[in-house]
């Protein structure tokens, strides 16, 4: 999570010993707005969602987020409450880093410190990204960028790719800022150009490279 090369032993000690690690099951609030963020916090195994929860309305998730990857690494920094709210999709381990701890640990590893900060600006890099898609392309560029995103390659057969679909339709739709009805249209759509096959929660990319030019937009 903190990007190659390894740590040095020393540090990764560190970071261990200031960790702590917590098994959740499916459907849990992982993170609230409505709480204090005093902690950095990884997803270490599963599937989550960020996105809105709220009082007697179904969450309604924003982005997906499958392990490794980080559930919160800038809120605790602002001293602020968590930007967004978090579930579990499936049964997950969430690893909590306490911010004044590991700000103490920057002061003496400046790689640490630049670690933290490279994931930071990749992070804002993404967030941009997501933001000029919503405003500037349409459904069917926005789609063809998110099936980009979460493409496998296969080594044997060049100019093709496999997306494995974690989520159910609805979620994937509300990232996407468009309908279930539509993300189905879409789905067809894109088979009847010749560019995916779907097999069940599999995505089949047949052409990888007019893919990434629709994703243009």
């Amino acid at each position: 999570m903190l990007e190659p090369p390894p740590l040095a032993p020393e540090i990764v000690n560190q970071l261990q010993a200031l960790s702590s690690l917590r098994d959740v099951p499916a459907g849990t609030v992982l993170l609230s707005r409505s709480q204090s963020a005093r902690e950095l916090t990884i997803l270490a195994r599963g599937d989550a969602a960020l996105g809105l929860a709220q009082d007697d309305v179904p969450f309604h998730p924003e982005r997906a987020v499958q392990a490794p990857d980080w559930l919160d690494a800038s809120s605790a920094w602002l001293g602020a409450t968590h930007a967004q709210d978090a579930m579990a999709l499936s049964d997950v381990q969430v690893v909590s880093v306490p911010r004044a701890a590991l700000q103490t640990a920057m002061g003496r590893h400046p790689e640490l410190a630049r670690r933290l900060v490279t994931i930071l600006a990749r992070q804002v890099f993404a967030l941009t990204e997501v933001t000029h898609d919503l405003m500037h392309k349409d459904a069917e560029s926005r789609f063809a960028a998110w099936l980009l995103h979460r493409c496998t390659t296969e080594p044997d057969t060049p100019g093709r790719a496999v997306v494995a679909l974690h989520e159910r339709k609805r979620d994937i739709a509300a990232q996407l800022a468009i309908t279930p009805e539509t993300l189905s249209r879409l789905l067809r759509q894109l088979s009847r150009k010749g560019l995916i096959e779907v097999l069940g929660y599999t995505v089949r990319v047949l052409d990888l490279a007019s893919l990434k030019m629709l994703a243009v937009g």
